[in-house]
């Protein structure tokens, strides 16, 4: 096995998709071994990058493929890829092993569907649902939902799309 330090990271995109209240949509996620209580198991939609696929692309079908939404438009993107690192308790679970971690294109997008398109339970394409729950939340309380370790990569993503929530 690779030692930790040389592990490359996951190339993978997130999603801030807000409501026209300019709430975020959070999941409660449905498992990971990287979680450690109750209050940290929220997280806003994420997946892989495919081999040759468009960041921005990627980021339409992993939030299709984890709630079925389909009616978004784009509000903006972060510039930076943002990373962040599993910790070394955990390395060795999580994606086989072959990673340390992820570096995220970060997307804006605004919901323009009905909350009727919106399905965890059974998403689109058949995948494996991510989610066993989701809710609308304030941008703000983003950071204090995640996994510690990716709270940092969370108050990037929240200080760059602060403007979006009040539009």
């Amino acid at each position: 096995m690779a030692r930790y330090e040389d592990l490359p990271y996951r190339t993978c995109v997130g999603i801030m998709l807000l409501n026209a209240a300019g709430l975020v949509f959070i999941g409660r996620r449905a498992g990971g071994i990287e979680h450690v209580d109750d209050a940290h198991v929220w997280q806003m939609p994420q997946g892989g990058v495919d081999p040759g696929e468009d960041t921005f692309q990627a980021a339409r079908r992993e939030l299709y493929e984890e709630t079925s939404i389909k009616s978004v438009e784009k509000l903006g993107e972060v510039s930076d890829w943002l990373i962040y690192d599993i910790p070394r308790t955990v390395a060795g679970r999580a994606w086989k092993g072959r990673y340390r971690g992820q570096r995220q294109k970060w997307f804006a997008l605004r919901f323009t569907g009905n909350e009727n398109e919106i399905n965890v339970a059974n998403p689109g394409g058949g995948h494996k649902a991510e989610f066993i729950t989701w809710r609308w939340e304030p941008m703000q309380n983003l950071p204090e939902l995640i996994v510690p370790f990716k709270r940092p990569v969370y108050e990037r993503v929240v200080k760059e799309f602060a403007g979006l929530a009040d539009k």
